[in-house]
């Protein structure tokens, strides 16, 4: 018994030291295989940095192109408040325009309608000035007439009955 648990104490031992013989060393790396190594994550960072340098002008594109649109609808709409502008002003005009040609109408008109009772007024004026003697040194054909009937009067009761009747005498 005693060889047996020298056997399995060597069976033990050999187990025991089977599991440092697991682990395997890691073959050395070279140089070359450091710098090829280096080479190629320097490349993917590259890479990297390419695709977010893409990224960020695509997103800079798409920014500028939205401004672009934006400053367009701003152009737009500013067009129309100036088209908008245009029309009040030009229909602010033609209202002006069209009180003071009513204003032009009504005095023309007024002129107008005036000349024919003036002429006539005047046309009066004559007849009155040459029937009635208006400017007579001795007075109006009237007041002559009046002058007479009372010196008449003097001579004649019955007219001057007449004439004390319409208070002329």
């Amino acid at each position: 018994m005693n060889h047996c648990q020298q056997i399995s104490c060597a069976l033990v031992l050999a187990g025991m030291s089977l599991g440092a013989y697991g682990v395997d060393t890691a073959p050395r790396i070279s140089d070359r295989e450091i710098i090829e190594s280096l080479a190629r994550l320097e490349a993917g960072q590259k890479a990297l940095a390419e695709q977010t340098d893409q990224r960020f002008k695509a997103m800079e594109a798409g920014i500028d192109h939205r401004f672009a649109a934006v400053d367009q609808r701003f152009a737009a709409i500013e067009k129309r408040l100036d088209d908008q502008m245009l029309v009040m002003l030009s229909m602010f005009s033609a209202l002006i325009l069209l009180i003071v040609a009513l204003f032009g109408y009504i005095v023309w008109d007024r002129r107008t309608a005036l000349r024919p009772l003036e002429a006539r007024l005047a046309e009066l004026e004559q007849d009155l000035e040459r029937d009635l003697q208006l400017r007579h040194e001795q007075g109006s054909l009237p007041t002559r007439l009046l002058n007479v009937l009372r010196q008449l009067a003097r001579e004649d009761e019955k007219l001057a009955g007449v004439l004390r009747s319409f208070s002329m005498l």
